[in-house]
């Protein structure tokens, strides 16, 4: 059994730009022992696919202790290091943060995803500092990624985006993040240099049309995420299937759906 610091540090080391942490996100322990069974080095939670596995809405409308509760089981279930999607932190200020990080870390988990959305830049860096004050406290090196929606959300003109960027994660940096989650952006170009301007592991979010992870590797990318996409396909499978059984009455949707004696088998593998 190793222990939390011990997968932090494992973490860690998997953030290199010549062989990025690829990270297909889960959202519960099923999908959690499937993404490790299929050869992932540790596991990301989706902070959406979480909050709809627990009935609610993405967008900081779970509640803590539900997501907390429910990390547990994630982590208890792989083998792997497992890094957490908290949203803007399940909380209203950083002292709250600091509370929050205080009860991933009591979950086993050894990363955090933060995000800035629309509050200001000052909040977000108060945040970021309450997150590294509060692991550092506990003697566990916890990677805290934080994530600027500037591109994602389209946030000023197009051609501010980058340098508006490069200053929020330089800010980001210095306020106590170890790397730099920019979704929203697959151009080789922005990607470069995004790399090329940001003085930590660069994190990209990649889907369909998106740049292979070996391409993303040669621009310098260190570690890359699937987001909700992984959990929206699974979703949308339920839909169609449950469409097609109740107009045609058929059902080739679940033709290709995991066997179920393989199934069962490889989540009996831990109690």
């Amino acid at each position: 059994m190793t222990t939390s610091t011990e997968r932090a540090h494992r973490f860690r080391s998997l953030h290199t730009a010549e062989r990025p942490l690829v990270l297909p996100n889960a959202w519960d322990t099923a999908s959690a022992r499937i993404v490790a069974e299929a050869g992932a080095e540790a596991i990301a939670t989706t902070s959406a696919g979480v909050a709809w596995a627990l009935g609610a809405a993405d967008g900081d409308r779970l509640d803590r202790a539900a997501a907390l509760e429910h990390l547990g089981r994630i982590v208890a279930a792989v083998d792997v290091p497992v890094t957490a999607d908290i949203e803007g932190g399940y909380a209203q200020t950083a002292d709250g943060v600091a509370e929050t990080v205080r009860g991933v870390l009591a979950a086993g988990a050894v990363g955090i995803n933060i995000e800035d959305g629309p509050r200001p830049a000052e909040e977000h860096l108060r945040r970021i500092g309450a997150a590294r004050a509060t692991a550092d406290a506990e003697g566990v090196p916890l990677f805290v990624n934080a994530r600027t929606d500037v591109f994602l959300a389209g946030i000023g003109p197009e051609a501010g985006r980058l340098e508006e960027t490069l200053k929020r994660a330089a800010a980001c940096v210095a306020a106590g993040a170890d790397g730099i989650f920019v979704p929203g952006v697959t151009d080789a170009d922005t990607v470069a240099a995004l790399v090329r301007g940001i003085d930590a592991p660069l994190n990209v979010m990649t889907g369909p049309g998106a740049p292979s992870t070996a391409e993303f590797a040669r621009l310098g990318v260190a570690r890359i995420s699937a987001g909700s996409s992984i959990a929206q396909a699974a979703h949308a499978l339920v839909r169609d299937a449950a469409r097609e059984l109740l107009t045609e009455g058929t059902c080739t949707t679940v033709a290709n759906g995991y066997d179920y004696g393989e199934l069962n088998a490889l989540l009996g593998e831990r109690r």
